[in-house]
């Protein structure tokens, strides 16, 4: 009989047995039977042991091992379930596993039997162990050890291997790049069930980073590389600016993988060189997409991708959009527009866009055709803040209500992004918040002013066995300075649809002028809430309601119109986001004739 225990410990075995059997395929007619025995099931050890057994992974439903197989895997589980029982504190633990009764460790693997029918995985775990003494020397300042090492917890593997994670990370993060483990002393006492630990770390010396070598083919240049990444050079070790510099390289698309890999060796006195190990992505990429409302209609849009144009990681990316083919939202809207971008242009995280955009726009109350031009620079101020300023030309013509208009307008967009969400398609947790103003200067056609807008969104998940998600949106739009009658009308807001109000018609609210006239609104308000139910892993339910405002003045006064709209929607989990399909009916406002309206789209609706 072989055993397998920790420093010969040995344990007691008290309670009550419990057994877990399981049918596997061993061959054509022949089926055998695992048994977990020693551990009362349905406790959390029971499910951890069983977790980690590889027996008991070869035992899934469509699992077909071999007797060879399983024997390998009976033999494996000694060292992996050992394992498992260290980390819930059980150091004294026993362990057996037979099968058809004979010790698996005792049978050679190359001469397996030609058939098993029952293995068994005996346990003895033993008493838990907990910490006599619980001391990690030197540390950090700052340093956050993992509550779980003190005198009288648990003594886990799992929590001395985090314990000295966070001592080293501690050292790290004040610049000592070589901090490591050299010594630790673990006393068990058995009678007791207690062990000592005593962790000795080693800082090192306080390091500064060295030169940034580019390791891989590729077709960026090398000076464009290190002007990216914007390591640091000279300055002390910061585990947060070489993880910086990687999301750096990694943000501009032209490379698949980069890794940032510390030298063995330390520079004397006292300088680290880090060398970027990296692959380019192709340089070239092409999509398409496509999203239908039984409103709106079908939408086609496409793009194509050059990811290093001019060698330095400039990205070009051209797009086309058709919309309302087949809709009752006006006629087809048309759009095409190029972007360059140029990342690292005046620092590491400031990079330079430029921006030329056609658009024609045959709405329901206004038709318009515009062309812009604007450069900019973007600043990327962390993961998830980001800020933008640019100066642009704006020619156009529309025609609405108040009959047509050629204008001219120099503009200075401004924008601000905050985007906390856990995730961008299908937000559990957290918020988003963009804010966009962009005052322009009438050359001609208008008068000056600025157009504002703001969408604030929050998401926040309740349960975990069907976690319900609510998610609320608001946003704000207005537009200061020229009259009505003088405002470009593609600068005016609408509300209904998709967008802001589903289940009313495609912006239907406007401000009615009388006789059938309708234009945009210089204000505009729009709300709308949902309850994302999760029915399986894949599948969804959302009730949702939205409501609308529009405004002829500048600001929300509530001398305008709301109008609002329900609906229920289905969402089917993928690996790009989930399927969205809402079916959703006015529920109040000027216009409720329309008995419901349908949209179908990847991703949350917001």
């Amino acid at each position: 009989m072989a055993r397998a225990s920790k420093n010969g410990f040995r344990g007691t075995l008290r309670g009550t047995a419990a057994a877990m059997a399981v049918a596997w395929t061993c061959g054509p007619g022949m089926a055998a039977t695992l048994d977990i025995t020693g551990v009362e099931a349905g406790t959390e050890l029971y499910d951890a042991i069983a977790g980690g057994s590889l027996l008991r992974e070869q035992t899934a439903e469509d699992a077909t091992p071999s007797t060879q197989e399983l024997l390998a895997a009976a033999q494996a589980d000694y060292a992996r379930l050992l394992a498992v029982l260290y980390d819930q504190g059980y150091f004294a633990a026993v362990i057996k596993i037979t099968v058809d009764g004979v010790d698996a460790a005792s049978i050679a693997p190359v001469a397996p039997p030609k058939q098993i029918d029952k293995a068994v995985i005996a346990v003895e775990p033993g008493k838990k162990f907990s910490f006599a003494k619980a001391e990690i020397k030197p540390i950090a300042q700052g340093t956050e050890l993992p509550e779980g090492f003190a005198t009288g917890q648990t003594a886990s593997l799992g929590v001395l291997k985090d314990t000295v994670s966070a001592g080293i990370e501690g050292w790290r993060d004040q610049g000592h790049a070589k901090a490591a483990l050299t010594r630790q002393q673990l006393t068990a006492r058995v009678p007791d069930s207690t062990i000592s630990a005593a962790l000795l770390l080693d800082p090192g010396p306080r390091l500064r980073f060295g030169a940034l070598t580019i390791k891989g083919e590729s077709a960026v240049r090398r000076n464009r590389i290190q002007k990216i990444a914007g390591l640091p050079v000279g300055q002390v070790y910061s585990q947060e600016q070489l993880d910086l510099a990687a999301t750096r390289l990694r943000r501009t698309g032209a490379f698949n993988a980069v890794a940032m890999i510390e030298a063995d060796e330390i520079v004397a006195p006292d300088v680290l060189p880090i060398t970027a190990q990296i692959t380019d992505a192709p340089q070239r990429r092409l999509g398409f997409g496509a999203e239908l409302s039984s409103l709106e209609g079908l939408t086609l849009s496409s793009f194509w991708l050059h990811r290093n144009l001019l060698g330095g990681a400039e990205s070009l990316r051209i797009e086309g959009e058709v919309k309302g083919i087949g809709g009752n939202s006006g006629g087809t809207d048309y759009r095409l527009s190029a972007r360059l971008s140029r990342p690292a242009t005046f620092n590491a995280d400031t990079n330079f866009y430029a921006l030329a955009e056609i658009e024609q726009l045959d709405e329901v109350n206004y038709f318009s055709r515009q062309l812009d031009l604007e450069a900019g620079i973007e600043r990327i101020a962390s993961a998830e803040r980001t800020y933008s300023l640019g100066v642009g030309l704006r020619i156009g013509e529309t025609r609405d209500a108040f009959g047509t208009n050629n204008y001219t307008l120099l503009t200075l967009p401004l924008s601000a992004e905050h985007d906390y969400r856990d995730n961008r398609l299908d937000a559990k947790d957290g918020y988003y918040a963009r804010a966009t103003v962009t005052p322009f200067l009438a050359v001609s056609g208008s008068a000056s002013g600025a157009r504002s807008y703001l969408d604030l969104r929050a998401y926040k998940t309740f349960g975990t066995a069907r976690p319900v998600t609510f998610a609320l949106r608001g946003q704000l739009g207005s537009v200061y300075g020229p009259d009505l009658a003088e405002a470009p009308a593609d600068y005016l807001f609408y509300s209904g649809g998709g967008g802001t109000v589903r289940g009313q018609s495609y912006q239907t609210l406007g401000v009615d002028l009388g006789g059938g006239n309708t234009v945009g609104g210089r204000s505009f308000v729009g709300l709308s809430a949902e309850a994302r139910v999760a029915v399986r892993d894949n599948i969804g339910v959302v009730a949702f309601a939205d409501a609308g405002y529009i405004g002829a003045e500048e600001f929300y006064d509530g001398s305008g119109q709301w109008h609002s709209g329900a609906g229920l929607g289905l969402r089917y989990a993928t690996g790009i986001g989930p399927i969205r399909f809402d079916v959703a009916v006015p529920t109040s406002g000027p216009e409720t004739e329309d008995n419901f309206q349908v949209y179908i789209g990847i991703g949350q609706s917001f």
